[in-house]
């Protein structure tokens, strides 16, 4: 299974009504399952380095197959080698709030990333519209994640 265009644009859609709505001007990246852009928009007024920080929210959710909020205590428990693995792939792994996977009957099929808004909009607006399109959004833990 892939992730079609028709639902990159979707999401992006969807991800736009929602920042108008909250009054924010904000940039949607999505991937495939291997990291690779389907679609990424900037809206107008939208910051300059919004499409690169909602590119890399996205390439995290997809290539490490959790949302981009569960990777924060992995993070925080091993900074040394989070570090050292969020500088390979095509772009940085970023352990934040507002990259979202895309997943659907068990399948990895890519990421969403959103960027623009405060960190909780952006996570409120990718776990919006991945639940509204049919997307799974419930994720074991991280293996050795810290729970607090």
């Amino acid at each position: 299974m892939t992730l079609a265009v028709a639902d990159a644009r979707s999401l992006i859609r969807a991800a736009q009504e929602r920042a108008l709505a909250l009054g924010k001007a904000l940039s949607v990246a999505v991937v495939d399952y291997g990291g690779f852009v389907v679609a990424v928009e900037r809206m107008d007024g939208a910051r300059p380095m919004t499409p690169s920080i909602a590119l890399s929210k996205a390439y995290s959710a997809a290539v490490m197959q959790r949302p981009t909020a569960m990777l924060k205590g992995w993070s925080a428990s091993d900074p040394v080698f989070f570090g050292q693995v969020a500088r390979m792939g095509h772009h940085p792994i970023v352990a934040t709030l507002g990259g979202y996977t895309l997943k659907r009957d068990g399948e990895i099929l890519g990421g969403v990333g959103i960027s623009g808004g405060s960190p909780e909009e952006d996570q409120e607006v990718a776990e919006a519209i991945v639940s509204a399109a049919g997307f799974a959004t419930d994720f074991p833990a991280w293996a050795g994640a810290v729970r607090g």
